[in-house]
């Protein structure tokens, strides 16, 4: 039987690139929309600790210096929320969005929060002003000052939403954003998630989830073994 040549030397699709860092909750976000979403993904590393972020081979990937950034052949993504919403259009497989505009509207809505009112006060640039400016002390009371600030509004949007997870018996986006955002308020900065019992439980039945589990910090290649 023949075939067509153009079909056979046609080259594979490159591998995504996923350049990140273990402890960042943004990277954790996109860590799971690969795992959900089923695509498989090389990890590359990037230290913000020892400042690669701002090297400039990376600066030409992500001019801001953020992780995370994604790599899909020629198209190259920078911020989660970016990166995300672009694996969403192109990789159709388990929809994070759903067609109901109102639960879409609130799954927006509580990454809007996740991403613009509570990460960005916990982020490295911003902690490293903060505790440069006060010390370490000041800069734990700050943090936890604007996570509970936005686990308090989140809490009230999802209180009288029926469903094991954040919007619904579906995982979408707003537990995409909510299960890395309690992770680090739980192991980095000693909330007391009591107080959050519609947090807790979604969070809680997320974790027992394989693309959650392999998505942790803990168990990214790049986790210290002390950590």
């Amino acid at each position: 039987m023949a075939h067509d040549s153009k079909e056979i030397d046609e080259p594979a699709p490159a591998k995504l690139k996923l350049y990140n860092y273990w402890r960042s909750s943004c990277s954790q976000r996109v860590r799971i929309v690969l795992n959900l979403k089923g695509l498989d993904y090389e990890y590359k590393a990037v230290n913000l600790m020892k400042g690669e972020h701002f090297h400039p081979e990376y600066e030409k990937l992500n001019p801001i210096h953020f992780v995370p950034t994604l790599v899909d052949g020629d198209i190259v993504v920078g911020d989660s929320y970016a990166v995300i919403l672009y694996l969403e259009d192109k990789y159709p497989q388990h929809p994070l969005l759903p067609k109901d505009l109102e639960k879409k509207a609130l799954n927006l809505q509580v990454a809007s929060i996740v991403s613009s009112s509570i990460q960005p006060f916990h982020g490295v640039p911003r902690l490293s002003f903060v505790e440069a400016k006060f010390n370490d002390d000041e800069r734990l009371k700050w943090t936890q000052h604007y996570l509970g600030k936005g686990f308090t509004a989140l809490e009230k949007l999802l209180k009288d939403v029926p469903g094991k997870y954040a919007t619904g018996d579906e995982v979408l986006l707003a537990d995409v954003f909510l299960v890395p955002q309690v992770h680090a308020a739980i192991t980095r900065f000693g909330i007391d998630m009591t107080a959050y019992p519609r947090l807790s439980r979604a969070y809680a039945a997320l974790c027992e989830l394989p693309a959650f589990q392999d998505a942790l910090p803990e168990r990214q290649p790049d986790c210290p073994s002390t950590a």
